[in-house]
């Protein structure tokens, strides 16, 4: 048995966008992929902190964009979706599959989705939304953007992936007349010319490379000291003040007192000991643990086919939640 890739112990826990082809499984069969994950795709600069492109800038310098009033989308796309896409990033090779299932719930799908594989950049991401659809569009159309104009993204990832989550989700909060009173996860992987791996995530949509999911128990004193409470009800998850199953998440104004949208922040080195990454919603994770995950996934060449069946797997174990899935396999 090989080695599980970045699993944390503390478990139970576009290509360009372009218009999708039917293949003849019923996979999405892109150059790109669906217009679910459609982003503004401005000329990107170098990312200098990891430049290894060919355009042979030399370590520490930059190229900042310059400063751009923001215009936040509204709307997004969210629907049952699958597909696949593939390229190289330097001297790795970069293959990703999703798929997205609706729950057995009588809300409309609330699972938003990014995959944009690029020259020297990729974006992976899923936003899981609660009490509507309006913050996961919200979050689809706009994260990234706003990761990417950080000026410190380029030599402060970390440090920018924490005010850019925590500047979109003030954006949410004051468009509330427009956004609602619902919020959402996210779970975010920028892959730097196939050799750096930053992701981040806010609630209980997680990668396996992450720690683990932002469970109300495990930051009980936090909500407490904040005025809030943590309830364990029989049957029932660890919920903030009886009513949301995560302890960080963008948007819930109405809890927005007890609770955080600072993102925990990996990075990983992508060398030839990385096989692949899985990003998902909850609707797997409350169904599946991380090394089951990783062990199914490995099972698969084609991370398109692996991403589907973590997904058929979930439905076997009778998740009734929303189901997304993301995988990207390197190979060097």
């Amino acid at each position: 048995v090989g080695q599980t890739l970045w699993v944390d112990p503390f478990q139970p826990q576009r290509h360009r966008i372009a218009s999708p082809s039917s293949g003849g499984d019923g996979a999405t069969t892109p150059a790109a992929s669906t217009g679910e994950a459609h982003l503004p795709s401005p000329p990107l600069p170098p990312l200098s902190p990891f430049a290894f492109f060919s355009l042979r800038r030399r370590l520490g310098e930059s190229r900042r964009p310059s400063p751009a009033t923001t215009a936040y989308q509204f709307t997004g796309h969210a629907s049952t979706a699958s597909g696949r896409g593939k390229g190289c990033h330097g001297s790795v090779k970069v293959s990703f599959g999703y798929n997205l299932v609706r729950g057995m719930t009588n809300h409309p799908m609330e699972d938003y989705h990014v995959v944009d594989l690029r020259d020297d950049l990729g974006l992976f991401a899923i936003f899981d939304g609660h009490l509507g659809d309006t913050v996961p569009a919200f979050l689809q159309k706009n994260l990234f953007p706003n990761i990417l104009k950080e000026e410190e993204f380029w030599t402060h990832t970390d440090r920018a992936l924490t005010k850019a989550y925590e500047k979109t989700d003030q954006a949410i909060l004051s468009h509330t007349p427009d956004l609602g009173q619902g919020g959402s996860t996210a779970v975010t992987a920028i892959l730097v010319n196939g050799r750096k791996l930053w992701v981040a995530n806010v609630g209980d949509s997680r990668a396996v490379l992450l720690k683990g999911d932002h469970d109300p128990n495990v930051e009980r004193s936090v909500i407490e000291n904040r005025g809030g409470f943590v309830s364990n009800m029989p049957g029932d998850v660890p919920r903030v003040c009886g009513q949301l199953a995560v302890s960080r998440a963008f948007g819930d104004r109405n809890l927005k007192s007890l609770l955080r949208s600072e993102p925990d922040i990996k990075v990983e080195d992508i060398d030839h000991t990385a096989e692949l990454l899985v990003l998902a919603s909850d609707g797997l994770w409350k169904v599946m643990n991380n090394q089951e995950a990783v062990d199914l996934a490995k099972r698969y060449k084609d991370p398109y086919v692996a991403a589907k069946q973590l997904t058929t797997e979930a439905l076997k174990r009778e998740s009734k939640d929303d189901i997304s899935c993301i995988v990207v396999r390197f190979k060097a």
